[in-house]
């Protein structure tokens, strides 16, 4: 190559580098104006779920979140409440969808427009929990209204959730059932923890007292302390959970397509097949039971 020629070449890519310098800037001015759309589109890939503490404290999420976002690409935020302060969450719009254990509740939910259609998921059971020495005497049973009355009649401490969750619901339902009244006379061996199943495990492990847990929670408690299940096989202990998303009517801002595919997957065969294969210790926690 002459040095002419090269002369020559360097002249015109000097004249050409503004242009390129230009066309660059313009890049990536283009490319910073897009990075807010494309970091909202991957923000918008995730949804809320207001659920039960049972969902979580049972570990049961652990299993059954990663399985759905591996096969949606959706990630979901937990946040673990009571049934009533769930749906209270759902109700403000501050959650997609809702995932708990209170068909009274759930229904009303619906009926009041905050949810779209309610779908049964899965079961398990209540059990009445209290120390083995059992100064109540209700060990072995099977009848939860008799174990209470005992209870109640013995005046031995038991321990409420007492956060108007389903569980909490539950026990209410079965001291009405059996014509007692926790909070007549001095009441003072009835106590509330105000917490989620967990904390109220603990608290009835530290002062040796009577409760009422979902089966799930309990077998992933590990201090259970003197604690066994003492009463358990009522048919009236049975726990169904139902899911429901949110209504966008209420809420604009609710995912309702992401909370769909949510709700969908749960009671598709592969969301069945993975809450029925969440088990401890050999034990299957929770047994799916949505209807075809």
């Amino acid at each position: 190559m002459t040095k002419q020629m090269t002369k020559q070449m360097t002249k015109q890519m000097t004249k050409r580098l503004p242009r390129i310098r230009g066309c660059l800037i313009v890049g990536m001015i283009a490319l910073a104006a897009a990075l807010p759309g494309l970091r909202a589109q991957a923000q918008e890939q995730f949804i809320v779920i207001a659920s039960t503490t049972s969902t979580e404290q049972s570990g049961l999420f652990d299993h059954l979140l990663p399985i759905f976002t591996k096969q949606t690409g959706i990630a979901v935020r937990v946040v673990a409440q009571g049934t009533g302060q769930a749906l209270a969450t759902a109700r403000k719009g501050d959650a997609d969808v809702v995932f708990v254990h209170d068909k009274v509740a759930e229904e009303r939910f619906v009926a009041e427009g905050y949810g779209l259609a309610r779908r049964e998921v899965m079961y398990n059971d209540f059990v009445v929990i209290g120390p083995r020495s059992d100064p109540a005497k209700i060990a072995g049973g099977s009848d939860v209204t008799a174990a209470l009355t005992s209870v109640a009649q013995a005046k031995q401490p038991f321990v409420s959730r007492g956060d108007k969750s389903g569980t909490h619901a539950a026990e209410l339902r079965f001291w009405k059932q059996a014509g007692v009244d926790p909070h007549s006379g001095d009441g003072s061996w009835y106590r509330e923890s105000g917490s989620g199943m967990g904390p109220t495990l603990n608290v009835a492990a530290q002062m040796n007292a009577y409760t009422i847990a979902d089966r799930a929670t309990w077998l992933n408690f590990r201090n259970r302390a003197d604690l066994a299940i003492l009463v358990q096989g009522d048919k009236r202990l049975f726990n169904q959970y139902g899911v429901i998303v949110v209504n966008p009517a209420r809420h604009p801002h609710v995912k309702q397509a992401l909370a769909q595919k949510f709700a969908d997957w749960v009671v598709s065969p592969a969301g069945q097949d993975a809450i029925a294969g969440y088990k401890l210790g050999g034990e299957q926690l929770f047994f799916p039971n949505a209807s075809p």
